[in-house]
């Protein structure tokens, strides 16, 4: 359950805590995090709703025009950072819907987005939750900011021999518990210095919240011990990248999970498996918005454990779809295609609102794969007639151009603006020359 604080009781809080600044946090498009800093003395202002800002200079939302925009702050999202945020003390921060000029919603704002499709599920009786497993990078640095490369080799819940590491690390999770998160686990992932952090269970719009928190907390934490913390999917050559898992499932409107049926096979019930159908059936489509950028693409490789089939199953953790062994209330599937390169509350509409498609047309899923699908050789993948995700930015864009449920789910003014932008982002990388063609060509 969302807790509101009243305007008098966040109010009462800056003073009590000598709140000096208000980060008014909101996200862009692509996913970028955007902070407008403004004095603790303004509160009321902010409160109000009369906080402005420039529309034009931010990426996706209007290019070269004059756009007046208003941010209205979520007051469920007020917090106190409990650490230093460069040489500030004493700041706090609000997570910010963005309105326009005149009072009405902005088109273009992800998290406004999100809510009109929470909205209209709930209107068939439905709510999501989702628990993301997110992995991620930490690179030692210079005092340039540039990454120092180590021989160490470390894996799977293994320890680094720095215990600088398991400090910024402790920390990280220290400070996320003091902001009400509640960390299921952390440990060691498959390629050195990488690791996994799993930020609990919640409905869709806190679940993203926390999501762009995180990333913001993280690297600022990271920073301070000397690190930097890399959310980007595929980092280092020849290592495992880094995806986003996420863990859904559906709640009716009596509260109870919609996925189970413990008379159905696997306990799985027909939202669960129509949801299921519906996202094997889109997820070309959808997958620009999963993975949203070039690099994305360089994870989604075979022999790197990262899901490339379009198929479900109860048993192979190598399936696009996997279906955890934890029923009752706890039965979901989860989602492993995704990055943290991916806009949450974009992402999130879309799931959503690919699991009603599925609910309202009642899509089956095609029959489970139960077998390592890295094990099988290209024949054995043609014979069963098994799909791949788009291999590239560019042809998960041409998918995304033609998808129903994206346009639906995102509206047509952020679906437009999002192909355009990463439109721009692939023709730029294909001019491109990289090194590597250096080293291969250049002496042909």
């Amino acid at each position: 359950m969302i807790i509101m604080p009243s305007k008098t009781e966040i109010k009462e809080c800056i003073k009590k805590e000598n709140i000096k600044t208000i980060f008014l946090q909101f996200i862009d498009i692509n996913g970028g995090i955007k902070s407008l800093q403004v004095p603790s003395n303004r509160i009321d202002e902010i409160l109000d709703n009369e906080i402005m800002f420039d529309g034009s200079t931010i990426s996706g939302f209007r290019d070269n025009e004059t756009l007046d925009l208003r941010l209205y702050p979520d007051k469920s999202t007020f917090l106190v950072f409990p650490f230093k945020i460069t040489k500030l003390k004493n700041t706090a921060r609000l997570i910010c819907d963005i309105y326009n000029s005149d009072g009405t919603p902005f088109a273009g704002c992800p998290r406004s987005n999100l809510k009109r499709v929470i909205e209209n599920a709930k209107q068939y009786g439905y709510t999501m939750q989702v628990g993301p497993e997110v992995e991620f990078f930490l690179f030692k640095t210079d005092g340039n900011n540039n990454i120092v490369k180590s021989e160490e080799k470390t894996g799977y819940y293994d320890v680094n021999l720095s215990h600088s590491y398991d400090e910024a690390l402790s920390d990280i999770m220290l400070t996320l518990g003091q902001m009400g998160f509640c960390i299921s686990a952390l440990h060691h992932e498959g390629a050195p210095y990488q690791y996994e952090i799993d930020l609990g269970y919640d409905e869709i719009l806190k679940t993203a919240d926390k999501l762009i928190t995180f990333k913001f907390v993280t690297k600022i934490i990271a920073k301070n011990f000397g690190f930097m913390a890399s959310f980007m999917p595929k980092p280092v050559y020849g290592q495992n990248g880094s995806g986003l898992h996420l863990n859904v499932s559906l709640t009716d409107k009596n509260s109870n999970n919609a996925f189970y049926n413990p008379d159905m096979p696997n306990s799985l019930s027909n939202e669960a498996l129509y949801s299921i159908g519906s996202l094997l059936k889109n997820i070309k489509g959808i997958s620009a918005i999963f993975n949203p950028t070039i690099n994305s693409y360089k994870r989604l490789v075979k022999d790197y454990e990262a899901p490339i089939y379009v198929v479900w199953s109860a048993v192979t953790r190598s399936a696009l779809v996997r279906i955890p062994a934890k029923k009752g209330d706890s039965t979901r599937f989860e989602l492993r295609s995704p990055d943290f390169s991916m806009n949450p509350y974009l992402a999130f509409a879309v799931l959503l609102q690919t699991c009603m498609d599925g609910l309202r047309n009642k899509t089956e899923p095609p029959v489970p794969v139960e077998k390592n699908l890295f094990l099988l050789s290209s024949n054995e993948i043609k014979q069963r007639k098994i799909k791949s995700l788009p291999r590239n930015l560019f042809t998960a864009l041409e998918e995304f151009e033609k998808s129903y449920v994206a346009r639906i789910a995102l509206g047509d003014y952020i679906f437009e603006n999002f192909l355009s932008s990463k439109q721009k982002e692939w023709n730029d990388y294909r001019k491109q020359v990289t090194p590597w063609e250096i080293k291969r060509y250049l002496d042909i």
